[in-house]
């Protein structure tokens, strides 16, 4: 359900209201508005809890969301282009006398505007009440089809599926922490996305003959989303006891008591299948021991991984993986060609072929593998048949059964109301799409699916809660992480499921949550007009979108050179190798030219007909986009997302116009230098200071000097990239105290510096900022050190400066976990500074980052380093390592150290090392390295 959607719009139109309502002739409008719109909001709640779906309710649903957005576009923008406007003064009073005529117009279309939306939500008000849709699947219609979901994925414990492949490590892994009697792990848990087999391989566990004969009583409990608690605990004591508790008159605190008392002195085992939530293991916990020192164990399957740490402490907990190609095959073999022995049959090598083909399609999850070997089990080893199938794997798996759907369906049905949306939009990304967390989370905030408007009252800022809503669908296992940060373990890119990604895009569709311009539609005539949100994973001609309401585009895909040329002229220039001919030349202007003019008609396009959006992303649309960034773009007034990244300009100056864009949250300037221009350097206008909503901010790497930009009112920024003196105002930062991320890219100098650093004012006082990165072949290193005294809470940094010494100690923040230094050439051995940092886990050095000959590592030094990477240091003869430092070091890498002679005889003493790399080393010191461990996998040698 559209909740959060419908939340978010009344929070925007609360806050538009405070200035709206001064205006004579709206106030009492929005105020009906709004209440109108509470009433909506009501109605969803009462649907999404009883779960009503169906294609009446998706309907009425996505009516108020459109109804909700368009309010919110209205008011807006009315506040926007007038009310904003509307300053005290004189002077404000004389500029405004101009424009009276044109807030009068304003003013008469907006009231117009709500009146139409309010006889829409009359009517629409009219429709609910009359046929009272929530109760449509619930009880006019038997149970809804979540709940028929739940009762069709029932298991039965006696009931035990041969066809499996894959766990038999696991059920090795698993068995003695059951039958073992040394073994103290009470409680084991099973996690991993719907279809993985968790509920399998606790079948497998139940009925094993080790574990039967270990324990005296065992028995299965289906939880489930639905669950009662009193059922569970009445059915668990009555498979284990003799005594029939069901029925009887005993509270509910009795019959925990006794289960308790009984599985403390008896050997039982006790399955808990399908635990959906923290809450109900917390209602079921009081009835087991799993804090004394009981015989019984607990084996819980679940979906949520974070049940099983809230479990128990000392929980053992087994992640299921998807299977691997050879597997996945293996398992169709067993499922396609049901014969008693099948590794003895002779499987035809075009069906072979095509069956592995097929069976990638399911990416390893084992319960669509099962379908897809269940719909080729019925075609008579035909190999025209299995074509068909193979022509469209994933039509098949829909058509022929709902099973895949229906286990993937659970788990959507089970999201609260904030993470519906959060999950539905990651349908937006291509398939095997690496989404990037800190991109994903500007785009939550930007749409107002996570708003940030309510920091003040919940004190946690929008980015925080959009990554524990991101987390939260980790840990359900409904995206899976790709890479974690090496520094601080947290996520940097996560990734779904093929299947699970099918599912979400088939659930958006249904909600027309979004649209997707892919190869099926790419070239068809226009888009849905009705569609607020377009992801273009192939290049269409953005004049076939029709749709005006428009508020976020995503582009996945360049701009094809083709497209931009005339039919003719490309079929003329294949044929036309010779440039010196002087038709080649007139060719080739002429293509420039209307491919300039073809890149205009995108941006006027745009300018004209999307001027309620919100997200701009044109990252991966192409290097090149015309002779210059139109000042139209002003005009999208509405934007809180635009990345310009990597884009190329004839023209490498920026409009004056983007200080319009007054709600901007995210602002990439990254550009690629223009195409004719005879510098490297981007003209930016200093017009920044006025977006005061600005979070992120990505400067280009160069700037001419023309402008020095002001950022001192950017109070609520958290990044700020590519930041130097020369640009920009030093004085500024200290204004930032939200900052979390500063790269400084360029010139760095404190003016009237006191030669006695305590002496001079803080530079920055950001209590969050994490990480800096400073690239500069300009700074003094007095400048460096207080600039780092003043960072006392970094976790992450990285120096591309030349300094002859590294600051002393005390001036580094005891928190930092992550250090690299590149190009610094330090003439004193960095070693003793940086072994006192306590909490430090990776150091690399790299291209002349040192020039000193030796490096010296003392004993207890570096206590918690677990990666050093030392490359390019040209000067290094010896590396000295006591015994006893760097006890904890995994990783050891060293390339391009040519006069390093050998490795330190202290490595020995160090038994956490897991890997050496060599890399780009001198024959003689490879030999000594390899002397007697040739085959030796810790070792890894590269040319």
């Amino acid at each position: 359900m559209e909740l959060s959607a419908i939340s978010s719009v009344l929070e925007t139109i609360g806050m538009l209201t405070q200035q709206v309502t001064s205006l004579l002739g709206v106030d009492d409008q929005v105020v009906s508005l709004e209440r109108e719109l509470r009433w909506m909001q009501s109605f969803l709640k009462v649907a999404d809890s009883r779960k009503a779906d169906n294609e009446v309710v998706r309907d009425r649903v996505a009516d108020i969301r459109d109804l909700a957005y368009d309010a919110e576009d209205v008011i807006e923008t009315f506040a926007l282009r007038v009310a904003s406007k509307r300053k005290a003064g004189f002077s404000n009073c004389i500029k405004r006398s101009a424009c009276c005529l044109k807030e009068g117009c304003l003013l008469c279309h907006t009231k117009s505007e709500i009146e139409k939306i309010t006889v829409r939500i009359s009517e629409l008000t009219r429709q609910l009440k009359t046929y009272d849709v929530t109760k449509l699947g619930v009880d006019g219609e038997g149970p809804s089809s979540s709940a028929l979901r739940r009762e069709s994925r029932r298991p039965y414990p006696h009931i035990v599926d041969d066809n499996i492949i894959g766990l038999d490590g696991d059920i090795k892994t698993l068995l003695p922490l059951f039958v073992d009697e040394e073994s103290e792990c009470r409680v084991v848990a099973i996690c991993g996305m719907g279809g993985l087999g968790k509920t399998t391989l606790a079948k497998k566990i139940y009925q094993h003959d080790q574990v039967v004969s270990h324990f005296k009583y065992l028995a299965w409990a289906n939880v489930s989303q639905q669950f009662q608690k009193r059922k569970i605990w009445e059915d668990i004591f009555s498979k284990l006891s003799s005594t029939n508790v069901r029925g009887s008159n005993q509270s509910e605190e009795e019959i925990a008591q006794k289960l308790f008392k009984f599985l403390e002195d008896n050997k039982c085992l006790v399955i808990l299948d399908d635990i959906w939530s923290i809450e109900a293991w917390n209602s079921l916990k009081p009835a087991f021991p799993i804090e004394r020192n009981s015989n019984s164990k607990i084996l819980l399957t679940s979906r949520r991984k974070e049940i099983v740490s809230h479990a128990d402490p000392r929980c053992y907990q087994c992640a299921l993986r998807c299977l691997n190609n050879k597997q996945s095959w293996e398992l169709l073999q067993k499922i396609a060609f049901p014969i008693s022995d099948f590794t003895g049959y002779g499987v035809d090598a075009k069906l072979r072929d095509l069956g592995k083909d097929m069976v990638k399609h399911c990416a390893g999850l084992p319960l669509a593998i099962i379908v897809l070997g269940g719909i080729l089990a019925t075609k008579n080893n035909s190999l025209n048949e299995w074509r068909k199938v193979s022509t469209n794997v994933k039509a098949c798996l829909k058509r022929d059964t709902s099973d895949v759907k229906d286990v993937l369906a659970l788990s959507y049905d089970d999201l609260p109301p904030y993470l519906s949306p959060c999950f539905l939009y990651l349908s937006h990304f291509p398939e095997d799409y690496e989404i990037h967390k800190g991109r994903l989370i500007q785009l939550l905030i930007a749409e107002g699916i996570v708003s940030p408007n309510q920091e003040e009252d919940c004190g946690e800022i929008a980015e925080d809660v959009a990554e524990g809503y991101l987390m939260e669908l980790v840990e359900r296992c409904m995206i899976q992480v790709c890479e974690r940060d090496i520094a601080t373990l947290e996520v940097k890119t996560f990734q779904m499921h093929d299947l699970m990604r099918d599912f979400c895009m088939s659930k958006a569709k249904e909600e027309k949550f979004f649209y997707i311009v892919d190869q099926s539609n790419a070239c068809s005539s226009s888009t849905d007009q009705g569609f607020r949100r377009i992801s273009m994973h192939e290049y269409c001609r953005i004049q076939c979108i029709k749709s005006t309401k428009l508020r976020s585009l995503l582009f996945f895909k360049e701009i094809p050179i083709e497209a931009l040329r005339p039919r003719s002229l490309v079929s003329y220039e294949e044929g036309e190798s010779r440039l010196c001919n002087p038709l080649a030349s007139i060719l080739f202007i002429s293509i420039i030219g209307i491919s300039l003019l073809k890149l205009q008609g995108i941006w006027t396009y745009m300018l004209n007909n999307f001027k309620l959006l919100r997200v701009l992303d044109l990252e991966p649309i192409n290097d090149f986009f015309g002779c210059k960034l139109p000042s139209g773009i002003g005009n999208l007034i509405h934007l809180r997302f635009l990345s310009l990244r990597d884009l190329s300009f004839v023209r490498s100056k920026l409009p004056s116009s983007l200080g319009n864009l007054r709600c901007l949250q995210t602002l990439d300037l990254r550009l690629e230098r223009g195409s004719c221009s005879h510098s490297n350097s981007i003209y930016v206008p200093n017009v920044i200071w006025r977006m005061l909503q600005l979070r992120h901010l990505y400067l280009p790497s160069k700037c001419k000097r023309r402008t020095k930009l002001k950022l001192g009112t950017l109070r609520k920024l958290l990044t700020l990239v590519n930041f130097n003196t020369k640009k920009c105002y030093l004085k500024d930062l200290i204004n930032m105290t939200n900052l979390r991320e500063l790269e400084i890219n360029g010139p760095f100098k404190i003016e009237d510096f006191n030669e006695e650093l305590d002496k001079n004012p803080p530079i920055i006082q950001a209590n969050y900022l994490h990480s800096l990165s400073i690239i500069s072949n300009e700074i003094d290193t007095r400048h460096l050190t207080h600039l780092l005294s003043c960072c006392g809470n970094l976790r992450k940094l990285s120096l591309a400066v030349e300094i002859s010494k590294l600051p002393e100690y005390h001036y580094l923040s005891s928190n930092l976990v992550y250090i690299k230094l590149i190009r610094c050439k330090l003439e004193e051995d960095p070693m003793l500074t940086l072994e006192k940092l306590s909490d430090l886990r990776i150091l690399e050095f790299h291209d002349k980052a040192f020039k000193g000959k030796e490096m010296f590592c003392s004993a207890h030094g570096f206590p918690k380093l677990e990666s050093l990477s030392l490359m390019y240091l040209e000067n290094l003869e010896e590396l000295k390592v006591d015994e006893k430092a760097m006890p904890s070091l995994r990783g050891l890498e060293i390339g391009n150290c040519h006069n390093l002679n050998i490795l330190p005889n202290g490595l020995r003493f160090i038994t956490t090392l897991e890997k050496l790399k060599i890399e780009s080393m001198p024959k003689t010191f490879i030999a000594k390295v390899l002397q007697g461990r040739e085959h030796d996998p810790f070792i890894i040698v590269r040319d």
